[in-house]
């Protein structure tokens, strides 16, 4: 009993095959791994590498997984939570993407910006078929990101850099960073000593943010 509520419970792929030993069955240890970072998405890009596309497609005829996409895929009895898309395209990218710009601020709680399209920093993968997603192509330091649990986001200081450097008005940008220093995500010093790395424009923009607070 316990060990069929282990593998029914979230960050297990249901098992409707018999238990795998060698490669077979690390490779399903390895997706199930994955499945388990990115809030039970995975891709077919996953399935394939792992050597796991038989006991996929099993699972997909019993309904345990479900496809979500184009090459995505989920456990179905995964809780479903607010986050759900920003998760997904990190498995897209294998994790190695962020949620940045304005979205970051929308998640950071920083501004009202309501961003029609989720803004995500990757820099490689192919991006996705979509026009919901805007992939911009850059790497980041890993000072710079944050964990939201399974996906990544830029910190409210770099998302305030990002942003100071968009084509967003300066009266926007003066509430993401009113925001910012209001609820204590940021302080105005590190603002301040971060827009000095900026351009001419995107560092007179901080400042002049800083200073409608």
């Amino acid at each position: 009993m316990a060990g069929e509520a282990a593998r029914r419970s979230p960050g297990f792929l249901p098992d409707p095959l018999a238990p795998a030993s060698g490669d077979s069955g690390r490779g399903w240890r390895v997706l199930c791994r994955l499945a388990g970072r990115h809030a039970g998405f995975f891709t077919t890009r996953q399935v394939l590498r792992t050597g796991c596309a038989d006991r996929v497609r099993a699972c997909l005829g019993n309904g345990s997984v479900t496809r979500t996409g184009v090459g995505m895929l989920r456990i179905a009895d995964w809780p479903e939570g607010p986050l759900d898309e920003c998760a997904m395209w990190a498995a897209w990218f294998d994790g190695a993407v962020a949620v940045s710009h304005q979205s970051a601020a929308d998640l950071h709680g920083i501004g009202r910006l309501h961003p029609t399209f989720l803004h995500l920093s990757a820099a490689a993968g192919r991006p996705p078929v979509t026009q919901r997603v805007v992939v911009l192509r850059r790497r980041l330091r890993s000072a710079d990101l944050e964990s939201a649990g399974s996906f990544m986001v830029t910190t409210p200081v770099r998302t305030v850099l990002d942003l100071a450097e968009s084509d967003i008005a300066q009266s926007a940008l003066d509430e993401v960073v009113v925001d910012a220093l209001a609820i204590h995500r940021c302080d105005a010093d590190e603002i301040r000593a971060a827009g000095e790395g900026l351009g001419t424009w995107a560092s007179v923009r901080v400042r002049r943010a800083l200073a409608a607070g």
